[in-house]
C-alpha cells in the first residue's frame, strides 16, 4: 500500500474528530443511553467500518481489503473481551450507570493511544528484524493459553490502582462524574479516577495481545491502525447494547484462544518462510512451509467467532431451562381438597 504522510494525517484527524464529537454530543452530559440510541450508533460505526474496508479493497486491491476485514473482525472480538473486563471493573467500583459512558470513553481513548504506540513499535521491529515473527507467534501461543484459563484475579485491584491508593488521597464517595472533589477544603480523588486508572492498565495488557494478533494478519501499519480504530469506535454503545449478553458469552475466551493460536501458527509459518535466523536451516528461508492465505484466515476467524457465540447462547439457554425445571420439580405438590 502507498500511504502518504497526508493520508496518515487526515486519518488521525478524522479519528480524533469522531471521538471529540462522541464526547461533546453524548458523554459530557451524564446519562444512561437507551437501547435504541446504543443500537443506532453501534450499527452506524459497524457500517462505517465495513464501508471503509470496501473502500480499501476498491482502491488498494482486495488482498489488502481482506487483510483489513480479518484484522477488524479479530480486533472487534478482542474488544468485546475487553468489555467483559470493563464490566467487572465498573461493578467492583460501583460506578453509577449514568457515569459509565465517561469511564468507557476514557478507556477507549487510552486503548487507542496504547495501541498506537504498540503499532509504531511493531512496524519498526517487523521492518528491521524478521525474527520478530517468531517472537510474536510464541507470544500469541502463550496468550491463547491464558485465554483458555480465563480471567483470574480482580482486574480492579491491579498494581496501578494500589499505587494510586497509596500515593493519592482517595474518597469512596462519588461527586457526580468528577475525577476529584473537595471535602472540608482538601482535594480528594474519587472512585471515578480510580476506575479509569484500572481500565487504563487493562488496556495496556490487552494491547499486548491485540497488536501481535493483527500483525499476524497484515504487515501494513495503516491497516493495523484503522482496524483498531474502527474496532474501538462504537465500543461504548456496544457495551450498553449487549451488556446483559456479555455474561452469556461463556465460550468467548475459548473462541479467542483458538483465534490467537491460529494466528500464532500463521506467524510461525510466515517466519519460517522468510527465515534469517542462523540456527534455523542455516539462516535460509524454508520455502516448502505453506503461507496461510488471507481468505482462509478471514473465514476461519469468522467461523470461530460464530461457533463460540452460538455455543455460548445454546449452553446458557440450556442451563436456564434446567434451572427452571429444577425449581418446578423442587416445589411441593399440593393435593386438591375433597369437596365431599
Amino acid at each position: 500500500m502507498n500511504i502518504t504522510p497526508l493520508i496518515w494525517i487526515i486519518t488521525i484527524a478524522v479519528t480524533i474528530a469522531f471521538f471529540a464529537y462522541e464526547f461533546f454530543a453524548h458523554v459530557r452530559k451524564p446519562h444512561e443511553p437507551t437501547v435504541g440510541e446504543s443500537a443506532r450508533w453501534s450499527a452506524f460505526y459497524i457500517g462505517l467500518a465495513l464501508l471503509f474496508g470496501v473502500g480499501i479493497g476498491i482502491v488498494s486491491g482486495w488482498r489488502y481489503g481482506g487483510e483489513y476485514f480479518a484484522g477488524y473482525l479479530t480486533e472487534k472480538a478482542l474488544s468485546i473481551d475487553n468489555l467483559f473486563v470493563f464490566l467487572i471493573v465498573m461493578a467492583a467500583f460501583s460506578v453509577p450507570k449514568a457515569y459509565q459512558q465517561k469511564v468507557l470513553m476514557f478507556g477507549v481513548i487510552i486503548a487507542l493511544i496504547m495501541r498506537g504506540g504498540f503499532i509504531a513499535v511493531g512496524a519498526a521491529l517487523i521492518e528491521n528484524f524478521s525474527w520478530v515473527f517468531y517472537l510474536f507467534g510464541a507470544l500469541l501461543f502463550v496468550l491463547a493459553y491464558m485465554q483458555v484459563r480465563g480471567h483470574e484475579g480482580n482486574p480492579a485491584d491491579n498494581m496501578f490502582v494500589r499505587l494510586a491508593r497509596r500515593v493519592l488521597p482517595v474518597t469512596d464517595e462519588y461527586d457526580r462524574d468528577k475525577l476529584t472533589t473537595k471535602i472540608n477544603g482538601k482535594r480528594f480523588v474519587t472512585p471515578m479516577l480510580l476506575t479509569i486508572i484500572a481500565i487504563g492498565f487493562i488496556d495496556l495488557v490487552f494491547a499486548i495481545d491485540s497488536i501481535p494478533a493483527i500483525y499476524g494478519l497484515t504487515s501494513e501499519a495503516y491497516i493495523v491502525f484503522t482496524a483498531n480504530a474502527f474496532a474501538l469506535m462504537g465500543l461504548r454503545q456496544l457495551f450498553f447494547l449487549i451488556g446483559g449478553l456479555l455474561e452469556r458469552l461463556v465460550y468467548l475466551s475459548q473462541g479467542l484462544a483458538v483465534i490467537l493460536g491460529f494466528i500464532g501458527l500463521k506467524l510461525v509459518f510466515h517466519a519460517l518462510h522468510v527465515n534469517e535466523v542462523p540456527f534455523i536451516n542455516g539462516g535460509e528461508p524454508i520455502l516448502w512451509v505453506p503461507e496461510i492465505p488471507i481468505w482462509f484466515s478471514l473465514v476461519f476467524i469468522g467461523a470461530t467467532v460464530a461457533v463460540a457465540t452460538i455455543a455460548s447462547l445454546a449452553k446458557t439457554r440450556g442451563d436456564a431451562a434446567k434451572a427452571d425445571r429444577g425449581q418446578v420439580e423442587g416445589q411441593p405438590i399440593t393435593k386438591a381438597k375433597d369437596s365431599h
